[in-house]
């Protein structure tokens, strides 16, 4: 828990520094969430409107912060990062995506495959799909990597 807390603040510190030399407004909230640091930058509209719609700005930022607390503590760091909540929107709506998927690969027998994502994104398909009792499997590499639903055999 401690180095979580350590995570969070190093990670912190990093933000607030970017902002700053960026100019750009944001409150920093760190919390633990189960066995990662969490840290959200809230406040930051301008921020905010440079994510959307896709998270490429977050995915972008969370990565050099994991570097800034790696580089710091020693450890590889599984930060999540988040901007004015926008991962938690994008969980719902990847989870209805997901959702989708899993019905038509029970009504229609074949394998779902769905469109190219993150790691993130990747695991909350996978986990909608366990929870319905399907498998599934990351397929493609690097921008290409995608999930496929399978029905049940």
């Amino acid at each position: 828990m401690k180095r979580l807390e350590e995570e969070g603040d190093i990670a912190a510190d990093y933000l607030e520094e970017l902002l700053d030399i960026a100019d750009l407004d944001g409150d920093i909230d760190i919390d633990v969430d189960g066995d990662r640091a969490s840290v959200e930058i809230r406040g930051a509209e301008k921020l905010k409107r440079m994510n959307e719609p896709r998270g490429e700005l977050l995915d972008a930022l969370q990565e050099l912060t994991r570097l800034a607390v790696q580089t710091r503590t020693g450890d590889r760091s599984r930060l999540m990062l988040d901007i004015c909540g926008f991962r938690a929107q994008h969980k719902e709506s990847l989870e209805d995506l997901a959702a989708d998927a899993v019905a038509q690969a029970k009504s229609g027998g074949s394998p779902v495959p769905l469109r190219p994502m993150n790691p993130f994104e990747r695991k909350v398909v996978h986990d909608v799909a366990k929870r319905e009792g399907l498998r599934s499997e990351s397929d493609g590499d690097g921008k290409d990597r995608h999930v496929v639903i399978y029905p049940a055999s």
